[in-house]
């Protein structure tokens, strides 16, 4: 038994006088005939916050989610039900209530037994906050204000946000597996506003991942932090209206892979892909890009934001290649959409909560690096922009069309990385672009911790990543008059 379900059983198990049996026994009451597949998934999510306003704390919060899931699955169809009370009698009312979708299908027998899986850890199995004594929370939200107002004397408002949360699941399935996992979580954000000659700007910056809170103690993050952000709000003090066009575009390392994520990641989800609603659609095998361009799903690297050791379905994480040297290879796969496309899940099977139904979802999404100095990129562009940070974006998934904003970016002048801008966004169409993606750098970085994904009205952490890009003939939408 691994830690991690041991660590479950006595969160939802043992105090709820659950064991074997009486999972079965739910499990029976769900597979009904017409009923193809079902789980039972149990959560409980704490989750703290601290919030400091130039010097002064602002806020503190202090939530617990907990629940079990019951989902029965026909076809395409899912019904769920949930309950905040974990115990058999509700357990067996919200499995009667999901199989109401039930129809006609191939239905199976429930499982006679429960096996367990160990799922390799990936990260400490604790609370990021073990062992921490009050208030030194709000001492790191210190640092970080005290550092970004030592950064610049043009700071005059700092905030500071720290949260930590603590994530234990465990899912039992239609084939009598019973898998487990407990997720740390940690994130510093820290935002900054300077003023010069009646400017005003802004900026953030933030970092994290799944770690105990130690690790933010034993290193400088919070200055870093304070430093970084109080650098890109100088930055936009001296920025001009961005150029508007047709140009070049190159891309820098690290965050800017959350174009990658929104313009191609959503597009290569199975869901999409199985209803014929992706650009990608029938495209495996087809090639898309560069001969040069490989992207992957990584759900299995150690600590990083978008990782776990097991999705919401129990399924161990892969690293999934989405691209291969240009070709794509597959789509990311949770497990009803892989068993009616007949591949086999990707352990990309993610979900909010106990209350909402699993769908494929990304993890940490990247482009691998290429063989490209990034001087050598630069040095290759004549006039263009270069587009180091990005704040909001959309995508349309069936078209593939996308509109994105630069939060820092700047001229390419003769090869040279020259003036700032600002108002800068980025037209486009994922599949269009892909083939425009005409030099790879050598310099792959993930982001530094903060990604969050929507969809369909669920939020979940994920990582995004790539090396300096170039992009030929990117629209670019400008503030220049």
């Amino acid at each position: 038994m691994t830690d991690a379900l041991a660590l479950a059983r006595d969160t939802f198990l043992t105090p709820a006088g659950l064991d074997e049996s009486r999972l079965l026994s739910v499990m029976d009451r769900l597979m009904v005939p017409g009923v193809e597949a079902a789980d039972l998934y149990f959560q409980q999510r704490l989750t703290r916050s601290w919030a400091l306003e130039d010097g002064m704390v602002k806020s503190g919060s202090h939530d617990v989610e907990r629940g079990v899931g019951v989902r029965a699955v026909s076809g395409d169809r899912q019904g769920l039900a949930y309950s905040d009370e974990i115990a058999l009698a509700p357990m067996l009312e919200a499995a009667q209530a999901a199989t109401a979708i039930a129809g006609d299908g191939s239905s199976r027998s429930a499982p006679v037994a429960v096996t367990t899986g160990g799922a390799r850890p990936l990260y400490p199995a604790t609370d990021p906050l073990l062992g921490i004594e009050p208030g030194v929370q709000i001492d790191v939200l210190a640092r970080a204000d005290r550092a970004a107002r030592a950064a610049d004397p043009r700071v005059f408002q700092v905030m500071a946000r720290l949260a930590a949360q603590h994530e234990t699941v465990l899912v039992f399935d239609a084939e009598g597996r019973l898998s487990a996992d407990v997720r740390p979580l940690m994130r510093l954000d820290v935002s900054v506003m300077v003023e010069q000659d009646g400017r005003r700007e802004q900026a953030h910056a933030g970092g994290g991942g799944r770690e105990h809170f130690s690790v933010v103690l034993a290193g400088d993050l919070p200055e870093q932090l304070a430093r970084e952000a109080v650098r890109q709000a100088v930055v936009l003090l001296g920025a001009i209206p961005a150029p508007a066009g047709s140009m070049p575009v190159v891309l820098g390392p690290g965050w800017p892979g959350v174009l990658l994520h929104e313009a191609v990641g959503h597009g290569l989800e199975g869901d999409f892909n199985r209803k014929g609603s992706s650009a990608f659609s029938g495209r495996v095998g087809q090639r898309v890009a560069p001969a040069d361009c490989t992207i992957v799903d990584d759900g299995t690297l150690p600590g990083r934001r978008g990782s776990l050791s097991i999705d919401d379905e129990g399924t161990p994480t892969h690293c999934t290649a989405l691209i291969e040297n240009g070709i794509l290879t597959g789509y990311m796969q949770d497990r009803l959409n892989a068993r009616l496309m007949k591949v086999a899940p990707t352990g990309n099977g993610r979900r909010e909560s106990y209350a909402h139904l699993p769908m494929p979802r990304m993890t940490n999404t990247y482009m691998q690096a290429g063989t490209r100095d990034p001087e050598e990129i630069l040095r290759s562009v004549d006039r263009g922009l270069y587009a180091v940070n990005f704040g909001g974006g959309q995508v349309d998934i069936t078209s593939g069309n996308f509109v994105f904003s630069a939060s820092e970016a700047y001229l390419i002048e003769k090869g040279r990385i020259t003036r700032p801008v600002k108002g800068a966004t980025l037209i486009g169409n994922g599949p269009e672009t892909l083939p425009r993606m005409v030099m790879i750098g050598n310099d792959l970085q993930l982001d530094g911790g903060v990604g969050i994904c929507g969809k369909d009205g669920q939020s979940v952490p994920v990582g995004v990543g790539q090396p300096t890009l170039k992009v030929d003939g990117l629209t670019v939408g400008g503030t220049e008059a």
